[in-house]
């Protein structure tokens, strides 16, 4: 069996054993390799963007013992390789949280098409929450996973279901973007570490700026102060 690091593996557990996969940007296949060995009958595709990539995955599914016709592979950007409603969920990750959005935006009727995503978002996870929200996707559970001194963000994410619960953006506190309101709820082991690197980054920042003159360093400064006492808040209140 593939052992696979502690961030392929919390997104590896959220696919059920029947569901069908698509992996974006599938990258070494790693993913795919496992799933098959889960289940070798269910339908998998994986994509890249490159085909260097896709040769590197297709030699390490022989390396395994997997016969190359068993995972569909194909080449293409974004989720131009699949057709409408393919597969029961598509995972994204490893890429920053603009670029996610732009490829789910490329074809939001394709996009929405889909029952479930498992998004593993890089940087600027607060504009992927938000473009979400705002473009007919509930949250429906987030995880926190450490690698190396990183910790990162799995968001599992569909199209939003008639009667759903997600509450209204109107009023939306935007810390919530950053901090997914599933983690809180959720009660995840790693939140308070995760809140408290916010906390340090933020008085670095006031550090660097406070004794800098300028209109820009003080509204820095100001935003910084601001946020550290929102995200104490939260640490102190919602962990």
């Amino acid at each position: 069996m593939i052992n696979l690091t502690d961030r392929l593996l919390v997104m590896a557990k959220q696919i059920d054993i029947d569901e069908t996969v698509a992996d974006i940007g599938t990258d070494h296949g790693y993913i795919p390799i496992y799933l098959h060995q889960k289940n070798p009958y269910r339908k998998i595709i994986m994509t890249d963007i490159n085909k260097g990539p896709m040769e590197i995955a297709t030699k390490h599914l022989l390396e395994y013992g997997i016969p190359i016709q068993t995972i569909d592979s194909r080449l293409g950007s974004g989720l131009t390789p699949l057709k409408n409603n393919e597969c029961d969920c598509v995972i994204i990750a490893g890429m920053g949280g603009i670029l996610i959005s732009d490829i789910l935006s490329e074809d939001l009727k394709k996009s929405l098409s889909f029952p479930k995503f498992i998004l593993q978002p890089r940087n600027a996870q607060d504009k992927l929450r938000k473009w979400l929200l705002d473009n007919g996707f509930d949250i429906t559970n987030e995880f926190l996973v450490r690698e190396g001194k990183f910790i990162c963000e799995v968001l599992i994410t569909g199209p939003k279901q008639d009667g759903s619960n997600q509450e209204s953006l109107q009023g939306y506190d935007e810390i919530y973007y950053e901090i997914g309101k599933k983690l809180i709820e959720n009660k995840d082991p790693l939140l308070k570490d995760f809140i408290r690197n916010k906390i340090r980054i933020e008085n670095n920042i006031v550090d660097y700026v406070k004794n800098m003159q300028g209109e820009r360093s003080q509204k820095q400064l100001e935003k910084s102060k601001k946020r550290i006492l929102r995200l104490q808040e939260v640490l102190q209140h919602e962990t």
